[in-house]
C-alpha cells in the first residue's frame, strides 16, 4: 500500500462525494495523506490500512440515535474499543442510544455503511448530527478516516480536523470519556 500526498491525480473514476472531500480539504488548506485500497467494511479489514497510516489513530465511527430517532450522533472512537451505550448516553444526557438505521446515514451524511467518517459532516447542512469524540482519540497527533468512501483512507492532523474542518462545516464536538 502506498501513501500519497493529497488528492489523486486522476479523479475521473472517483465518486463525486469523494472528490468533494478533497475539494473541501484543499480549500481549507488542510494537508493530508491518502491511501487507496480494497473496500474496507470492518475494523478487522482496516488492519493493514492502520499500519500504512501509522501513527494515526484510525477511528471506529458509529452513527447513533436516541430511542425516538430525534437526536443523532456520530461517535468517533479508537478501533479497539467497545461502544458502551450506558456510558455515552449518561454523558450526553440522552435516552438510551442505539445504532441509527442506515437510511439516516445516507440522508444526513451522504455516506453508505462501511464508509462512515467525520468527513460526512460536510454534507450535514442542517446540523442533524452531533459529533462525539472519545477523549483518547484527541491524544493523537494524526487521525485516519475515509473520504466518504471506503476504498480510500486519509491521514490528517487532528488539530486540522478540530480547528479548521469542523468550523468550516459548522459543527462542534463533545468529548466523551470512559469508553
Amino acid at each position: 500500500m502506498n501513501l500519497y500526498n493529497g488528492r489523486p491525480k486522476n479523479t475521473e473514476n472517483r465518486l463525486p462525494k469523494e472528490n468533494a472531500v478533497y475539494d473541501m480539504l484543499d480549500k481549507l488548506k488542510i494537508e493530508y495523506m491518502r491511501i487507496d485500497h480494497e473496500a474496507a467494511f470492518t475494523m478487522e479489514a482496516c488492519a493493514e490500512i492502520d499500519k500504512a497510516l501509522y501513527p494515526a489513530v484510525v477511528c471506529k465511527n458509529l452513527l447513533l440515535c436516541n430511542s425516538n430517532k430525534t437526536a443523532f450522533y456520530l461517535l468517533m472512537m479508537q478501533g479497539d474499543k467497545r461502544f458502551n451505550t450506558k456510558t455515552v448516553s449518561s454523558q450526553i444526557g440522552s435516552s438510551r442510544l442505539s445504532f441509527a438505521p442506515k437510511e439516516y446515514m445516507e440522508s444526513f451524511l451522504n455516506i453508505s455503511p462501511g464508509s462512515l467518517s467525520v468527513m460526512g459532516l460536510m454534507n450535514d447542512a442542517d446540523n442533524r448530527v452531533d459529533l462525539l469524540i472519545d477523549e483518547d482519540v484527541l491524544k493523537y497527533e494524526f487521525l485516519g478516516c475515509h473520504p466518504c468512501v471506503n476504498t480510500s483512507s486519509l491521514k490528517l492532523r487532528t488539530t486540522d480536523v478540530l480547528n479548521k474542518f469542523l468550523p468550516a462545516v459548522h459543527h462542534r464536538y463533545t468529548t466523551v470519556k470512559g469508553l
